[in-house]
């Protein structure tokens, strides 16, 4: 059987036969496109159904307090340096969305959050970055997640920017992997002829994408990398290979780390580090019961107290060892363009269809332990999520001002 009848076969006994239905229209390129698309699909998203794994007994997870931090600072602090000059730690940056949601059609990294001069979000954090560079007297090597959609606008934007001063030969990029969208019907979508529908796999893919990407075997090959720090793209105050930080980490034997702030309410809408069935994991706010929001600790605090922000250090053999266990697939129903069956490109203003990604969150499960490490929420968060009210770019430019960074 030659490719295009293994394929044809394939589709039939998957219900998914449409994806072919433009095939005779499409040139020699656009054919060879469809096909390498569909013979290196994961079809498995067909069989999830959306519900959510059961989840095991919860207990609430201590924090390294900022105060034990300030107490212990100058020695954490050199253990994060010394491990940084040994070329042990490497910076992961999440940067595979689009400003959409702030009304701006480019990488999210890309947005200008500045008001009397341009200040852009990869600025931001590049500075920050660059703050550790200077501590330690040597650079961090920066791995930028990219998506398919914004690859070529992010590369060429560094470029255009000269890496914000960073020395580009310690930045690399590498492109997220996607999965298919499925329509409320089960059915596979083409976004154009010739191109399945796909979206990015979600934040936890970042692992997955890194390791099939070539500067993973650049990484092994160096036998130096030991650490590697994850940060998201939208919080413009994210301290990334913090030395204080990576220091805590070694120094607490812990396979990984998180950064966390309290709570600023027990009602607030944030994921919180706890243990579950013993083992570290992320209790989201809506799968926390009355109690558990309100319990105190002996001290009087919230015992479910502590949020995360989306910034965990990952030991590199640790992630190996958990790399073949699957991680759950999460489906959320967005608005999905689509070809129909005129070939007409639909642009729906609800949402239409299922998209499936896999959540960092759920990698923490994975660890045998987590140091959950406070951090000052006006010195270290300040996501940039809507373009007006909470977590917005008002919000953001505000905590800037008040961290001394000139806007």
């Amino acid at each position: 059987m030659n490719r295009l009848s293994n394929i044809k076969t394939r589709l039939t006994e998957l219900g998914q036969e449409h994806l072919l239905r433009f095939y005779d229209e499409l040139d020699d390129k656009g054919k060879d496109n469809l096909l390498s698309q569909l013979e290196g699909l994961d079809y498995s998203v067909l069989d999830i159904d959306g519900s959510e794994l059961p989840r095991g007994k919860f207990e609430p997870l201590g924090a390294m307090t900022t105060e034990q931090i300030n107490a212990d600072r100058e020695r954490l602090t050199e253990i994060g340096l010394d491990a940084i000059r040994q070329g042990k730690v490497g910076a992961v940056l999440l940067a595979g969305g689009q400003g959409s949601r702030l009304g701006f059609d480019k990488p999210k990294g890309m947005f200008n959050i500045g008001v009397d001069r341009q200040l852009y979000i990869f600025e931001c954090l590049i500075n920050n970055l660059l703050d550790v560079v200077k501590q330690a007297g040597a650079f961090v090597p920066l791995f930028v997640m990219t998506s398919r959609l914004n690859d070529k606008d992010t590369r060429e934007f560094f470029e255009s920017h000269d890496y914000f001063g960073y020395d580009k030969n310690y930045i690399d990029f590498f492109v997220q992997e996607q999965l298919p969208a499925v329509d409320v019907d089960g059915r596979l979508l083409l976004s154009a002829k010739d191109t399945v529908a796909c979206a990015p796999n979600g934040n936890g893919g970042w692992y997955i994408s890194m390791r099939k990407s070539g500067i993973f075997h650049r990484i092994k090959h160096s036998k130096k990398l030991e650490w590697l720090n994850v940060f998201a793209v939208d919080n413009v105050l994210q301290k990334m290979a913090d030395p204080c930080f990576i220091g805590a980490v070694i120094d607490s034997r812990r396979t990984c780390g998180a950064k966390v702030v309290s709570k600023a309410s027990p009602d607030e809408k944030v994921g919180v580090l706890c243990l579950e069935d013993g083992r570290p994991s992320i209790v989201e706010y809506y799968e926390m019961t009355e109690e558990m929001r309100t319990r105190l600790d002996k001290d009087g605090r919230l015992a479910y107290n502590y949020g995360v922000i989306l910034n965990y250090l990952f030991s590199i053999k640790e992630l190996d060892k958990a790399f073949d266990i699957s991680l759950p697939v999460h489906r959320a129903f967005k608005q999905v363009n689509y070809i129909d069956d005129s070939g007409e490109l639909v642009r729906p203003e609800t949402p239409n269809a299922f998209k499936f990604e896999t959540l960092v969150l759920d990698m923490i499960k994975l660890q045998k332990s987590c140091l959950a490490f406070e951090v000052v929420r006006e010195q270290e968060f300040a996501p940039v999520k809507n373009k007006t009210g909470i977590d917005s770019v008002d919000s953001a430019r505000e905590l800037l001002r008040k961290n001394g960074i000139k806007i």
